[in-house]
């Protein structure tokens, strides 16, 4: 059995749960919820990056190993499409994703949804935070239907839960059994063998062991004014070394997005 870090916050059986996540491979962060909840799982993008070679076969592998469900949003978009859409304020696509993302949660009577965390570390990781909020609000505002919303982290694995525990979240410990299928699943998937490989050697056992879904809170979406994201930086270099012609930026490119997603949560669009 999988150890609980002081008291258990949502149970993780007899609920019914979804996954979304921006990039095939997140799905490796949470694997031992995965297996267990196997929860109906949608993803924004097909991982191609620019190698535009999709690793979506690799996350449908893992998926069907845990016994989890595709949703209708699955490998939407290139990467190449959803950086290009949020660059040229393309953010009717985004709504739409939105729109979709509710009606499922509604239709397939969604307990709670875990997804991707607002880090300032990809774009596409953020904008899915953003869009699953939206979703969230809107189901809970027009369909009367109260989904949970919580997040995990894509950056910084806990080495264990210092904070007293949430009534509407869950950390827990993997027992061996799942912590070994979890490593035999991220060694597996081809795609992503250096970055498993750079976290191996930058990251404990006790943090990979650790698995932390907290609940959404207020601010969710928002980069403190006084700090740049990763992904600018980041950006600034790919630009120089020719790989890409502009630079996406936060306060250009994520905020607009992220108040047309809070018009449309609040039905002011």
């Amino acid at each position: 059995m999988d150890e609980f870090l002081a008291t258990p916050g949502l149970p993780l059986t007899d609920m019914r749960t979804a996954l979304v996540i921006g990039h095939p491979g997140h799905e490796l962060m949470v694997h031992g919820w995965l297996e267990t909840t196997r929860p109906l799982v949608f993803v924004f993008t097909d991982g191609s990056g620019r190698s535009n070679q999709s690793r979506l076969a690799s996350t449908t592998k893992i998926l069907n190993q845990a016994g989890a469900k595709r949703g209708r949003i699955y490998g939407r978009l290139t990467d190449a499409a959803a950086y290009a859409a949020i660059l040229n304020h393309e953010f009717d696509l985004f709504v739409g994703l939105a729109r979709e993302l509710c009606e499922a949660f509604a239709a397939e009577r969604i307990d709670y949804v875990a997804g991707d965390a607002f880090e300032g570390y990809n774009p596409m990781h953020d904008v899915c935070r953003l869009v699953i909020n939206a979703a969230v609000t809107v189901a809970r505002r027009l369909r009367g239907h109260c989904v949970g919303n919580l997040e995990f982290s894509l950056v910084s694995q806990p080495a264990g839960c210092h904070e007293p525990p949430h009534a509407d979240g869950i950390c827990r410990l993997l027992d061996d059994k799942a912590f070994a299928q979890k490593m035999a699943a991220a060694n597996g998937y081809a795609e992503l063998s250096g970055e498993v490989q750079a976290t191996l050697e930058r990251t404990s056992i006790a943090a990979l062991r650790t698995e932390c879904l907290r609940p959404v809170g207020p601010g969710s979406g928002e980069y403190p004014c006084d700090q740049s994201p990763f992904y600018e930086s980041y950006g600034e270099k790919q630009v120089a070394a020719g790989h890409y012609h502009r630079v996406l930026r936060y306060r250009e490119h994520i905020a607009p997005l992220a108040e047309v997603l809070s018009r449309y949560a609040e039905g002011r669009i």
